[in-house]
């Protein structure tokens, strides 16, 4: 997943918001958010080739998610960090605890987000320790927290004018679709080509063989009951399918 909004306990009636787009090759084999058959507490969508998940939800207000950094030419880790939700969202430690246990040079660089529905924590192999993160809005792509990159501050924004708005949702899916790119003045520098730095400037990012292919809007309350709206995409953009899920 490449870029996450989220409003911790920010909202008067919805402790946790999510807003966030996946970023994938379309050959990639993918299942989209539905009950797990060998996990039917955990509510997420399914990388079938590693076995993991970029985001989901799970009974008693759990919530992971988590993006890549990119760091061309660096070498893989070992296991898929897809796997550090999934572990999450099928296990039952507090966010802190699990968050201290990340074995971090067994990843590829990442960025992750858990929730016990009790606390928030920030975790990646890329920053000293993991933290709890206060009350507020934040954003992540394929850097560090909160990088300040043209997309996530505009999508940040769009975010926290949405948020008074729910339980009206469309603001949320708008702001996940704009695919609009990047002036190249304002583009960062993360190793990649030109070509690539314009197209994954773009909160929607749109090729034949690789781009956005879910956005997903994920809405919890007090009682850790959530829904999870996802829209998926084809190749191109083109719209592939929707989905309304309720947990609890």
């Amino acid at each position: 997943m490449c870029l996450i909004l989220v409003a911790w306990r920010a909202h008067p009636d919805y402790p946790l918001v999510v807003a966030a787009n996946r970023d994938e090759f379309f050959a990639r084999p993918t299942a989209s958010a539905a009950r797990w058959a060998d996990a039917p507490q955990v509510l997420a969508g399914r990388d079938l080739e590693a076995g993991g998940t970029w985001l989901g939800v799970a009974a008693g207000g759990r919530f992971a998610a988590v993006t890549n950094v990119r760091e061309p030419g660096r070498p893989q880790g070992a296991r898929s960090r897809g796997r550090l939700t999934a572990d999450f969202l099928t296990g039952d430690a507090s966010a802190a605890e699990y968050a201290a246990a990340i074995d971090g040079a067994a990843y590829s660089g990442f960025n992750l987000l858990v929730s016990d529905g009790r606390a928030l924590w920030y975790a990646s192999n890329r920053i000293a320790a993991p933290h709890p993160l206060s009350p507020g809005i934040y954003g992540v792509s394929n850097h560090l927290l909160d990088t300040p990159w043209p997309k996530l501050a505009t999508a940040k924004a769009r975010f926290a004018a949405a948020l008074p708005r729910l339980p009206a949702e469309e603001d949320f899916f708008a702001l996940l679709a704009d695919d609009e790119i990047v002036p190249d003045r304002h583009l960062p520098a993360t190793g990649v080509s030109l070509e690539w730095e314009r197209r994954l400037s773009a909160i929607f990012v749109r090729s034949s063989d690789y781009g956005t292919r879910a956005s997903t809007l994920l809405v919890q309350r007090d009682d850790g009951g959530a829904r999870l709206h996802e829209r998926s995409y084809g190749s191109g953009g083109e719209p592939a399918g929707e989905i309304c899920l309720d947990l609890g």
